[in-house]
């Protein structure tokens, strides 16, 4: 029995037009496409729910299926949100998750136990939950990571093993010998010489990402839900023979103002130092992505023909665009399918669309669903 409502359909607005097709939507709905999360809801009539494309209950039968541009449209159409995928939720952490990432930089070297964080009327578990869902390690991995971090930056610095051992929560030379060489593979006194990958977490409104810095260049910007973060991590590790930690850096600081900038509209081109080792062709396509100019799009076809490559590549051009690791600095999002649709995006659909929105270059079918190669 349908469940009641309090509008008999739809709300029309303009927004509604920039939907996708019903049948575009069904399938994406049905197939659970997280890639379209954010780009429309499904509101269920014989249940009175909507839900993100995303949701992993059962679905329903297509008839009893709705369709709207917004969480906002879907309320005024009388449903309710899901309680499994939680459509009224960013994809954010709480507050007491971003309290805890604060405190624990305020003070990097401090160890932070379970007693602790019960105190705080924080449960470690879920606390590890947490941690490992934002940020793919627990919140003791995380602390330890930060810990490291400030220590190899200390010992790099000319400080002694002594100081980077007691100055920064570790208990023994042996316990800090043995996290170092496991994060960077060789013994503690290599720091003086080397590098390492710093790894933060930046908010942005289209949700958070993951950028990665080492001393000289911007080498990694993802957004954390993004279905290849472990292979793209562990391709960055091995491109730069470096060990990733979780740590600050200038560049971090210059980043997070230059997005800030771009999502505001008063920035178009990027002036920070970026660095994206991979094959003579990733490379090749990637520096085709940076000449697209900003308001401006081109199909996998259209990037190809640029680099002076035969007609057959676009896929494999897709496939290289796919593996960009510094999304909206290499503006892989500017590239489109050849009918006009928005191709594919790791990063999901609706930022793709979002993102080409703030530019002034939403594609002629803004809302095709199906995933191309690209990235």
């Amino acid at each position: 029995m349908e469940a009641k409502r309090t509008a008999a359909s739809p709300i029309e607005t303009p927004a509604r037009e920039a939907l996708p097709g019903r049948d575009e939507m069904l399938r994406a709905f049905m197939d659970r496409d997280a890639s379209c999360d954010g780009l429309f809801y499904a509101g269920v009539t014989s249940t009175g729910i909507f839900c993100n494309p995303s949701c992993p209950a059962r679905k329903p039968k297509s008839e009893n299926v709705e369709f709207y541009a917004s969480a906002k449209e879907a309320l005024f159409a009388g449903f309710r949100p899901c309680r499994r995928c939680r459509p009224l939720e960013d994809g954010g952490s709480p507050d007491w998750v971003r309290d805890l990432v604060e405190k624990v930089e305020a003070e990097p070297n401090k160890r932070l136990r379970d007693s602790e964080l019960r105190e705080a009327g924080i449960d470690p578990a879920a606390a590890r939950r947490a941690f490992l869902r934002k940020f793919g390690m627990t919140f003791q991995a995380y602390c330890r990571a930060r810990r490291l971090a400030s220590a190899f930056t200390a010992i790099k610095a000319g400080g002694s093993l002594d100081d980077a051992v007691f100055d920064h929560g570790w208990e023994s030379h042996s316990a800090f010998r043995e996290a170092f060489a496991k994060a960077a593979g060789a013994p503690p006194g290599a720091a003086r010489s080397g590098d390492f990958v710093r790894l933060a977490w930046i908010g942005t409104p289209l949700g958070p990402m993951i950028a990665g810095a080492t001393d000289e260049s911007v080498c990694l910007l993802e957004f954390t839900d993004r279905r290849m973060m472990e292979a793209q991590l562990q391709t960055l590790a091995r491109r730069f023979a470096l060990p990733l930690i979780p740590g600050e850096s200038l560049l971090f600081d210059s980043l997070r103002a230059e997005l800030s900038e771009y999502f505001e509209g008063k920035r178009r081109a990027f002036d920070l130092p970026i660095a994206y080792p991979g094959t003579d062709f990733q490379r090749r396509v990637w520096e085709g992505l940076l000449r697209i100019p900003y308001g401006e799009t081109r199909s996998y076809a259209d990037l190809a023909r640029e680099l002076g490559l035969p007609s057959g590549a676009s896929r494999a051009v897709g496939h290289a665009n796919g593996l960009n690791r510094l999304a909206i600095l290499i503006p892989c999002h500017r590239v489109i399918a050849a009918d006009g649709g928005l191709g594919g995006y790791g990063g999901g659909l609706w930022r793709k669309l979002r993102l080409l929105e703030r530019e002034g270059a939403a594609p002629l079918r803004p809302a095709s669903t199906r995933q191309s190669a690209g990235s």
